[in-house]
């Protein structure tokens, strides 16, 4: 099932209008990460926090073009209440359907509308920062992710 091309412009302006969760820091926070698009100068930091191995809260905060911002927001609503493992798995599945490598193989939800984003092939790692940065902060990785070496650690040659 695609989405419409209008129903995506309509759902990612409306996230970059008005992101769910921006400025939000959770307490205690108890995960975190910072990630940069050198690309386009996008940067987000995100904020979650873990209890009982579920996402209980989570926020984030930086600047973006409207394609990250709005990946940012949908991101924090999709994994807001989910196990940390479903959390991986709908970064592993957002993941898939933007870079073109099949079905994601798990229900993305709301996260679906990303699909759009493949129509604009240079717009693909915008989408996908906020996603690497909520996988390195599940997995406690502290140096700043980068879209460039998570393109690289996503398909393992990192």
């Amino acid at each position: 099932m695609s989405i419409s091309p209008d129903l995506y412009e309509e759902i990612i302006l409306d996230h970059n209008r008005n992101p769910r969760n921006f400025l939000h820091h959770p307490e205690p926070t108890t995960h975190e990460a910072h990630g940069f698009n050198p690309i386009c100068n996008d940067e987000f930091r995100v904020h979650l926090k873990v209890r009982d191995g579920v996402i209980e809260d989570l926020g984030f905060e930086g600047a973006g073009c409207a394609i990250s911002t709005a990946s940012a927001s949908i991101m924090t609503d999709a994994v807001k209440g989910k196990r940390v493992e479903e959390a991986e798995q709908l970064f592993e599945g957002v993941h898939r359907l933007l870079a073109g490598e099949g079905e994601p193989g798990t229900a993305l939800g709301k996260a679906r509308v990303l699909e759009g984003v493949r129509a604009y092939p240079m717009r693909v790692k915008c989408a996908t920062l906020p996603w690497h940065i909520l996988h390195a902060a599940l997995t406690g990785r502290r140096e700043t992710v980068t879209t460039e070496a998570d393109e690289e650690a996503a398909h393992g040659s990192a």
